[in-house]
């Protein structure tokens, strides 16, 4: 008996050979055109986010997945841009908006637009992805580019999935550390008494601890155009990402 299984066994084996092959030749290709990902533990590719509500976040940053998203962030980061800006926009179950100088979701920094570069990373509890503006219903083809490519100094970061945003928005990060930080931001559109980044750093830069001390307030750049996020209230997250 066992020899006749692993005869089967071996059958099942050359008979399924093709077909596996022809799988990989669909799949590889695509892997292989990926450039390698981002090392998590590099300094340059981790941004760190002092929080108002008690500690430090460390997002981890995908050049590979979005080189222009994460330069832009970069640059505003190392700019002060993002220091005492605060969280306007804040949906529980879904996510947390920030990087609006403005602080109610019409502002941005003077810098050019990015385009969009929606990837396969999913929107997923830590996910962290620029916001952008929405085209109206029954926008022309124009119109629609024009708005995925509106992503300016605005973010989201997800408090729970939600795979329906996938390829509709940049995900350019997820946070490896300090969600706690996250989960404690104020809610509200705009919350009453909102949380602040009151520092944002590049770990490559060698930034000073964690400190809650808020940060002196500077001359912001002109605002470009209008960045937010569609105002769609989503359906009640599930358990499966906590």
């Amino acid at each position: 008996m066992r020899f006749i299984l692993s005869v089967f066994t071996l059958v099942g084996a050359l008979l399924a050979g093709p077909a596996i092959a022809q799988k990989s030749q669909l799949i590889d290709p695509n892997v292989a055109a990926r450039p390698p990902v981002a090392s998590p533990t590099d300094p340059q590719n981790l941004l760190y986010l002092d929080l108002s509500t008690g500690g430090r976040v460390v997002i981890w940053l995908r050049p590979d997945v979005a080189p222009k998203m994460v330069e832009r962030i970069k640059t505003l980061t190392r700019q002060h841009f993002y220091d005492g800006l605060s969280f306007h926009r804040v949906i529980d179950g879904f996510m947390a908006q920030t990087g609006d100088p403005k602080g109610d979701g019409t502002g941005g920094s003077s810098l050019p637009n990015v385009p969009a570069e929606f990837n396969y990373l999913p929107h997923v509890r830590g996910a962290v992805a620029a916001a952008r503006s929405s085209a109206p219903d029954g926008a022309s083809p124009e119109e629609v580019k024009k708005a995925e490519d509106s992503a300016n100094s605005q973010f989201f970061i997800m408090f729970e999935p939600h795979l329906s945003l996938d390829k509709k928005y940049t995900v350019f990060g997820r946070v490896i550390s300090g969600m706690q930080y996250v989960d404690a931001i104020h809610r509200g559109e705009p919350p009453a008494d909102p949380s602040r980044i009151l520092h944002a750093y590049i770990a490559a830069d060698n930034p000073p601890p964690y400190s809650a001390e808020t940060p002196t307030a500077t001359a912001k750049p002109d605002l470009g155009p209008p960045v937010t996020l569609p105002g769609t209230t989503p359906a009640p997250a599930t358990a499966s990402g906590k």
